[in-house]
């Protein structure tokens, strides 16, 4: 049954329609995905979602009762689809295994991340999906990237955008014969995202640093990169990201970051237990108390503000997360 709040954005798509709602699919449906060819005979009914977004959309979609199980979770659910996820198996909110996946004899596989449906995932390669009939989606934020050796997560030459998303959203709807709900929520997410930017103006003096998590004080910190995720909310609220780098996930030790000296200091709260830094309280306490750190401009003005790690990722969160930075920003007095 859908969500409250996916009444309400079918609702929205019908005042600006005005008129039908969107055709219903026809099946067989072959869609173009990452550079693959891929047929649905029908709506798929025992979907498995690989990672956090893959499964949010899915839930705003309304799609619960047609969902199998998620995995791969950095951060809680957003709590108005609690309810929803509650019906859900979740087989892991880290990377589930592929014997996993498949006990749960999935006629669908999405997923967010290549680390999770790619050439070298640690889950599965969409070919052993494919080879037992189980059509397969990945999401293309992940394959809008170049892959780098090492570098399991890659880069991009140009600022990511939500335009990535709602070709996402799109698919999904289509795939899932729900294109109404999806073009409702494609609504709802691009006027939040315009009424953000007429908030906030360029500011070239206000950048920020994203720090997502570390293993430790002494280990270099998992940080937002240039292009990525992390540098589109810089851009929404008006500034830059302070890391110009092109990989999505660059790992930088402290004193770079330091150098990258940034007005406001992004942390996250990351819901995983994996690492003690994976809590945003434990990250505001190292930065507060370093005697080398806590000379930062930023810590000392107390510029720190929290964000979900999810925000990071190339998500629906991530414009959730431009928002909590904004709200904080107004309190600090820096839209």
């Amino acid at each position: 049954m859908p969500t409250n709040s996916t009444l309400a954005f079918a609702s929205a798509a019908l005042m600006l329609a005005g008129t039908a709602l969107h055709a219903d699919t026809s099946y067989p449906l072959t869609i173009e995905n990452c550079g693959q060819t891929v047929t649905f005979e029908n709506a798929p009914q025992n979907a498995v979602a690989l990672g956090q977004n893959s499964a949010e959309i899915m839930l705003l979609l309304g799609l619960e009762d047609r969902m199998a199980a998620t995995a791969f979770w950095p951060n809680d659910v957003l709590p108005e689809l609690a309810e929803a996820n509650s019906e859900v198996e979740v087989l892991s909110v880290e990377f589930p295994s592929l014997e996993a996946v498949l006990s749960q004899q999935p006629d669908f596989v999405a997923a967010m991340l290549t680390t999770l449906l790619g050439p070298d995932s640690k889950v599965a390669k969409r070919s052993d999906f494919e080879s037992l009939g189980i059509p397969t989606y990945l999401s293309p934020s992940a394959c809008s990237t170049t892959l780098d050796a090492g570098d399991a997560y890659g880069s991009r030459d140009e600022l990511w955008s939500m335009d990535l998303l709602y070709k996402e959203i799109e698919d999904l709807s289509r795939i899932f014969d729900v294109a109404e709900r999806g073009q409702a929520l494609i609504a709802d997410f691009k006027a939040r995202e315009a009424a953000l930017r007429a908030q906030f103006g360029e500011n070239e003096d206000l950048t920020f640093v994203f720090w997502f998590s570390s293993p430790s004080p002494a280990d270099d910190a998992y940080l937002g990169g240039g292009y990525g995720p992390s540098g589109y909310i810089a851009d929404i609220l008006g500034g830059t990201n302070a890391i110009q780098t092109e990989a999505d996930w660059p790992a930088l030790g402290w004193e770079g970051i330091m150098a990258a000296d940034p007005t406001v200091f992004v942390v996250a709260q990351v819901d995983r237990n994996r690492w003690d830094l994976d809590t945003a309280e434990n990250k505001i306490d190292f930065l507060t108390s370093d005697p080398t750190v806590s000379q930062m401009e930023a810590v000392q003005e107390g510029r720190i503000v929290v964000m979900s790690g999810a925000a990071m990722n190339p998500s629906i969160r991530t414009l959730y997360g431009a928002e909590q930075v904004a709200e904080q920003l107004e309190a600090l007095d820096l839209p």
